[in-house]
């Protein structure tokens, strides 16, 4: 009978317990552990990662940072929609002649034939208030120059 016909278990149980028990406990010895090499495949696995990273890098963030770009890109669009929109509704106003004579009246003091205009000095408006600056500017130069000099005399 050939031997590749039988397992290795019917080939024991042939040869006798005596030489069942050598092989297995020829197999379960505690074989002291292999040390870790680093092998020619491990090795080239590791430099096509590397290369792979390294090739990656620069695109990927080229990438991120466009992406980055056309966000902001599309935050200041929608800005300027909303400002063109507003622009429009203030063309619209601006149109309207009422609001145009409400703002003549408003800002530049205009009147209509016939109206009298008064105007009112506020609490700040007042000649007893005015400051140094204000008053300087009513005098020629050469007065703010000699007054100038007075004070820096003064101050020695």
């Amino acid at each position: 009978m050939p031997a590749d016909r039988f397992s290795t278990a019917t080939r024991l149980r042939a040869l006798g317990g005596h030489a069942a028990a050598r092989v297995y406990r020829a197999r379960t010895r505690a074989r002291p552990p292999r040390r870790g090499r680093l092998t020619g495949r491990a090795a080239l696995l590791a430099l096509v990662v590397c290369s792979l990273v390294v090739a990656l890098a620069y695109p990927i963030r080229q990438y991120v940072s466009q992406r980055s770009d056309i966000a902001d890109q599309r935050r200041q669009a929608e800005r300027i929609r909303e400002d063109v929109e507003r622009l429009r509704d203030r063309k619209a106003r601006l149109e309207d002649p009422a609001y145009i004579e409400r703002l003549a009246r408003e800002h530049l003091h205009y009147l209509r034939p016939g109206e009298t205009g008064y105007s009112m000095l506020g609490p700040g408006d007042d000649d007893a208030e005015r400051s140094d600056e204000d008053r300087s500017a009513d005098q020629p130069w050469y007065g703010n120059l000699w007054g100038e000099v007075d004070t820096a005399d003064a101050q020695r």
